[in-house]
């Protein structure tokens, strides 16, 4: 990744292009979009995860429902 001279380069870089001012405003932007960002992937696992046990659920009652008509005749 990055050694510890690299780092240096990337702050003062940062401190010149936005101003010291500047630099906690981008970091709490950062950390909200980052929290959201997790936020949504938890959301759409949940969702996917709802609807597997969804189908689950309407395949089990197809087979059962054949079940019944073959066992009928």
């Amino acid at each position: 990744m990055f050694s510890g001279n690299e780092w240096i380069i990337v702050v003062v870089v940062a401190l010149v292009l936005f101003g010291g001012s500047q630099i906690p405003k981008l970091a709490r932007s950062l950390g909200q979009a980052q929290k959201e960002f997790k936020a949504g992937i938890s959301e759409g696992e949940s969702e996917e995860a709802a609807e597997k046990a969804d189908e689950k659920k309407a395949d089990a009652k197809k087979a059962d429902a054949k079940k019944d008509s073959t066992s009928d005749a």
